[in-house]
């Protein structure tokens, strides 16, 4: 499984005209099947009149999801070249679609193939790309006096900060990546003179700061 991987920060538009078609071509950030299979439900509604909505999405960590269709396009015109246009940019999370406005003038099986990865290809080089890291969850608990220290210490190494609860005791979440455990936990107890107890916790995927 990946440490870190790519996906887009938001929504990206982009628009081709290659002999007289129009490519329309939409990129949002998806992390399951049904949100993108939704996404494409929802650009086809917007564009009724268009003839085809060929489409290509990768998902996880390792990108292990792709799925492509052509829409009614020559077999592999479309759905392919889209999906190469997206592994080949290193993204995952994310779907495309690609809306085309037929012009009149018949591409052919090459042509299409080079307008479709081009049209993703456009839209991938004006998307802002957001880093994805695994972060483990680790629960450090001590006294009041260490806490703070602590937590200055832990931002000045840029580890993510989580929630704190308070009680008798300081319980405050740091998000760190795996390597960064062991580290997390000798931080503690050099501040607290060993009087910290630190648990680690869950791994999830969290966005990174840029």
């Amino acid at each position: 499984m990946s440490a870190e991987y790519e996906t887009i920060a938001a929504p990206v538009d982009a628009e081709l005209e290659i002999s007289r078609s129009r490519f329309l071509t939409r990129l949002e950030r998806v992390e399951t099947e049904e949100q993108a299979r939704e996404t494409i439900a929802r650009v086809r509604g917007e564009h009724p009149r268009a003839r085809h909505h060929c489409s290509a999405f990768v998902l996880g960590p390792d990108g292990r999801v792709q799925r492509s269709n052509d829409d009614g396009e020559p077999s592999g015109t479309a759905g392919a070249p889209m999906l190469d246009a997206l592994v080949s940019a290193g993204l995952s999370d994310v779907v495309a679609v690609v809306t085309r406005y037929f012009g009149g003038v018949l591409l052919g099986a090459g042509g299409l193939t080079r307008a479709y990865r081009a049209a993703v290809a456009e839209a991938v080089l004006r998307a802002e790309r957001l880093r994805r890291g695994l972060r483990r969850e680790v629960l450090v608990t001590t006294g009041y006096e260490p806490a703070p220290q602590i937590e200055a210490e832990a931002r000045r190494r840029g580890y993510g900060i989580g929630a704190a609860d308070y009680s008798d005791r300081v319980a405050q979440r740091y998000l760190v990546a795996e390597a960064e455990v062991a580290e997390v936990a000798a931080l503690a107890a050099e501040i607290s003179a060993g009087s910290a107890v630190v648990v680690p916790g869950d791994a999830a995927y969290v966005d990174l700061p840029g």
